[in-house]
């Protein structure tokens, strides 16, 4: 029987695989339009995104660091510049291995602790693909041994910086401060932007109040890399814009012979222009070398200077508060002169103390035995506390303290530096409110002294010792005398005139300023010692600030050699000069040590008679170009 052979259904077929291609085709051409959508949605809409992309392959924005502002004295000496370096710097994305690439920088590069530490930390503060520098000024040897092994470090290189220097050292570090690295706070309290390329800032003094004008503004360069992400060549560049320039209102030369005098001892300076304000010199000592916080300094040093019993950090002319002592007495004697408190021309007796009427504690005198018959003019000049007890005791603390915040006491003075302290004028409302008691009368008759509770700094101090001698004027004062922009424009900051202390009689003035003469020319004077000068007249008063209360009755001696040193005295010492028509005016407080005295001396005789200055006039500020401006 023959096999049956089955008969194929063309007809059927030809549908089934027309109904298959037209299902492929389907496919195929709903791919192609989703294909064609992306490539419309990649080339089209994303057009932009891709092309920057793209051109950031091989070319790339690099921001530019601006140069820092110039700061140089009231004459045109250069007080802080910038010297160029060489630093090695990573960019961590352009790194694999960072680590490793650390440990083995250090086999050809002299990398501390310090360095890595620093580094690491600036990596958390900034992006991936910036340049990041490990190390500051690199020597010529380093730089040849690291050109040399380049290769086998991607993403690392050398580059040319500008850093701060200070060519003083320690001279002017309370003033100019100093800049440091940057931190993730300072980073979040400045525009980002425009520190994209920068690793410093200011971090005290006037680097710091002055950021903004010190910094400029960032620039930015095209460039092209090659595959490895080194530069090759450069296409555009958009310049920064340099800070200003400052110039401060210090003479450097009366800086420097301040800062020689008070050389051994603690203490703090203070010279202002009567007529402006203007800041002359202002030193702290100790200091510091602000150099050392530039590139960074490690842990160990930082820690011995901040741990140091002298505190070099400590700003004394700002921060530092000690009693008035007996510099309060001649602001006391203009006040009981113009409430007619006393007759200046009655004498009282002084036998050593000075026991209140309503009980029997004895406030001793610095003389054991007293001073005798005494007057207004001979308690200023032989500094009697026994008339100034009785005559606070007369005025009362309401009164004290009027005259002293007339005079700009208890209350910052608004200088262009940062962290001054406002000092204390006490009153029984400051000590219920601070020290959660009464006031007594005691408190009274030792702040005539300016003992107990009052105290102040010694710019304060200074500035009203400007206005005894501008004889009520006041002036804030200030340090930057003009700022200069890149173009040469200039901007002076004129004097800010602050309200005057009015009193009821010019003559009263007179008075107090010539017993302040005395303090100095009498052979009684507390400043007797300071010596005739034949060239210029000098008002003054001295102070001497208890560290510690010791006297119990007035027979007892008063040793200070037999004090540990830190126990001893402070001394103060106010004055200007010349009388007629004061030209400086100065505060000197020495801590534990009685030489103010010779301290002034110094100042005095080398701001007054000094010969013309020989430096370089060349850079400072012009009147042409000059726009004023209050402080």
């Amino acid at each position: 029987m023959s096999k049956r052979i089955p008969i194929k259904n063309h007809h059927l077929e030809i549908q089934l695989i027309t109904k298959r291609s037209m299902q492929a085709l389907f496919i195929m051409g709903g791919l192609l339009f989703l294909l064609i959508l992306r490539l419309a949605y990649l080339q089209i809409y994303k057009h932009d995104l891709y092309v920057t992309l793209s051109t950031k392959n091989w070319l790339a924005l690099v921001p530019v660091e601006p140069t820092r502002g110039l700061i140089y004295d009231r004459k045109g000496v250069l007080l802080a510049e910038n010297i160029p370096v060489f630093s090695l710097d990573i960019i961590p994305s352009q790194v694999p291995h960072l680590n490793a690439t650390l440990h083995a920088l250090t086999k050809i590069i002299a990398l501390t602790s310090n360095d890595v530490r620093l580094f690491q930390k600036q990596v958390k503060q900034h992006r991936r693909f910036d340049e990041i520098p490990l190390k500051f000024r690199l020597t010529e040897k380093e730089v040849a041994v690291f050109t040399e092994n380049q290769h086998r470090f991607p993403g690392v290189r050398i580059k040319a910086r500008l850093m701060r220097h200070y060519p003083y050292g320690e001279t002017f570090s309370h003033v100019l401060g100093y800049v440091g690295r940057i931190n993730a706070q300072e980073l979040n309290q400045v525009d980002a932007t425009n520190y994209s390329a920068s690793y410093y800032i200011g971090k005290l003094g006037i680097e710091k109040f002055y950021e903004k004008e010190l910094h400029g503004k960032v620039g930015y360069e095209e460039v092209e890399n090659d595959a490895s992400g080194k530069p090759i060549r450069l296409f555009k560049k958009t310049a920064g814009r340099p800070g200003q320039t400052l110039y401060l209102t210090l003479d450097s030369g009366l800086q420097l012979v301040a800062e020689k005098a008070l050389a051994g001892h603690r203490g703090a300076i203070v010279a202002i222009q009567p007529a402006t304000g203007q800041v002359l010199a202002l030193v702290s000592k100790p200091g510091f070398d602000p150099n050392v916080f530039v590139a960074g300094i490690n842990q160990k040093d930082y820690q011995t200077l901040q741990q140091s019993p002298d505190r070099p950090f400590f700003n004394r002319a700002l921060r530092g508060l000690y009693p008035l002592a007996s510099t309060i007495k001649p602001f006391m004697a203009l006040q009981a002169l113009n409430t007619a408190i006393i007759d200046p021309n009655e004498m009282i007796p002084d036998p050593g103390w000075y026991e209140a009427s309503n009980h029997s504690h004895r406030y001793v005198d610095w003389v054991r035995y007293g001073h005798g018959k005494v007057d207004l003019s001979k308690a200023i000049l032989s500094s009697c506390d026994t008339y100034f007890y009785d005559l606070a005791s007369k005025m009362g603390i309401q009164s004290i303290d009027a005259i002293l915040l007339q005079f700009g006491f208890g209350q910052a003075t608004g200088i262009d530096l940062n962290d001054e302290l406002p000092g204390i004028v006490a009153s029984p409302e400051w000590k219920q409110r601070v020290k959660k008691t009464r006031w007594y009368e005691g408190d009274t008759i030792i702040s005539g002294i300016g003992q107990g509770f009052m105290q102040a700094t010694p710019l304060q101090l200074a500035v009203a010792t400007a206005t005894l001698a501008n004889r009520g004027q006041r002036f804030m004062p200030y340090l930057v005398f003009a700022l200069q922009t890149p173009t040469h424009k200039t901007t002076k900051q004129a004097p800010f005139p602050l309200d005057k202390v009015i009193l009821n009689d010019q003559a009263h003035w007179d008075y107090v300023i010539k017993a302040m003469q005395e303090v100095v020319s009498s052979p009684q004077g507390t400043a007797h010692r300071y010596g005739k000068s034949s060239r210029y007249s000098i008002a003054a008063k001295t102070g001497t600030g208890q560290v510690v209360s010791r006297r119990g009755n007035p027979n007892e001696v008063d040793n200070q050699n037999d004090l540990p040193e830190k126990l001893r005295d402070h001394h103060l010492f106010i004055a200007f000069a010349p009388v007629e028509q004061p030209v400086i005016a100065i505060a000197v407080i020495t801590e534990n040590s009685y030489y103010t005295i010779d301290v002034a001396r110094k100042i005095f005789d080398y701001y007054l008679a000094k010969p013309e200055a020989t430096v370089n006039h060349a850079n400072r500020p012009t009147e042409t170009k000059t726009e004023k401006t209050n402080a």
